[in-house]
């Protein structure tokens, strides 16, 4: 029941960051996107929040303008989304030229990447590889983490934090490093013109780089 409950959040999370991108970004038929991070998984095919995965190659318009970012393989994302470029690249280290793409896009990943230095490195690859950047990530101060679904234990003290990540066997998670509205803004290279979307659940940037 709670993950039938957290993948229906979820969708109408995102549903609602794909129309947020496309009023705020604008794209076309001809516009390219980086989408970095996205996991070797289709859409609507995994239990729970794992359900909306890759969300944006599923309801984006024009797929076949979409550069996919993960650093896994993804043969069965190749098999789900075709039309979808793929390459296997650390975030913090893309293979690609300055403005190489028109827009990068990158949701739910920034938190996993590792500590504020990481996580520095990986918006500032974004926003070097693309002029116009839309990044979101769960928002530090909503009570409820967004992957564990458990209430509070992500305000704790790392130390306690990530102990009691790994007693409720929740391992995978011990290295969360969840960003408030100030955090995330503070990431971006001092050209960004940084302009922030809150809500309780999420905290996205929509930069322009001067």
């Amino acid at each position: 029941m709670r993950s039938t409950v957290a993948a229906r959040v979820s969708l109408w999370n995102r549903e609602r960051k794909m129309r947020l991108f496309l009023e705020t970004m604008r794209p076309d038929a001809g516009t390219t996107v980086v989408d970095v991070g996205v996991g070797d998984t289709g859409f609507s095919t995994e239990p729970g929040v794992a359900q909306t995965h890759n969300f944006f190659e599923a309801m984006y318009p024009w797929p076949e303008r979409i550069t996919a970012v993960s650093d896994v393989p993804l043969t069965r994302f190749a098999e789900l989304f075709p039309t979808v470029r793929r390459v296997q690249a650390d975030g913090r280290d893309l293979p690609f030229e300055d403005d190489a793409f028109d827009i990068g896009f990158s949701n739910a990943v920034v938190e996993h990447v590792g500590g504020l230095d990481d996580q520095r490195r990986f918006v500032g690859e974004l926003c070097r590889v693309a002029r116009r950047v839309f990044i979101s990530t769960p928002n530090r101060w909503f009570p409820v983490e967004a992957h564990t679904l458990l209430p509070l234990v992500h305000w704790l003290p790392r130390g306690a934090r990530d102990t009691t990540f790994r007693a409720l066997g929740q391992d995978s998670w011990a290295h969360l490093n969840l960003l408030s509205r100030r955090q995330l803004v503070g990431l971006f290279p001092p050209a960004a013109r940084v302009e922030v979307v809150e809500s309780r659940i999420t905290v996205t940037a929509i930069a322009l780089r001067d």
